[in-house]
């Protein structure tokens, strides 16, 4: 079992920074590939970035946040990041992390997440 708490949200201007951040319980947490997904209000949630426990932890993103968004992992203290730079209205968002139990697949689908976190709200003033 593994639960998830994001951090890190917040209010900020466009143009603007913030990291999100997700602290995991459990002891296999390097064995999980994690990913961040957004979802704002009216629509569906939709996928971030994706990031691998193994292959060297490759990353793959949306390509809406493509060259402003990084997602990194530190295993050691069970947390992923999202750094996200360059923000814009259309960023506002809960973000959510999540965490599937194989590394297999793109992971941008929301049904192959087996974990998730209870969400942290991004707002992004122009």
């Amino acid at each position: 079992q593994v639960q998830l708490v994001e951090s890190g949200g917040g209010l900020v201007q466009a143009g603007g920074s913030l990291r999100l951040s997700c602290a995991a319980s459990g002891s296999t947490f390097s064995s999980y590939a994690m990913g961040w997904f957004r979802q704002a209000p009216g629509k569906e949630r939709e996928f971030v970035a994706r990031i691998r426990w193994r292959y060297g932890s490759s990353t793959y993103y949306a390509d809406s946040v493509k060259g402003r968004f990084t997602i990194s992992r530190d295993n050691p203290k069970k947390t992923v990041y999202l750094q996200m730079n360059s923000l814009k209205p259309e960023d506002t968002a809960v973000y959510y992390c999540a965490a599937k139990m194989d590394d297999y697949g793109l992971g941008d689908g929301v049904n192959e997440y087996h974990y998730w976190g209870q969400g942290t709200q991004v707002t992004v003033s122009s």
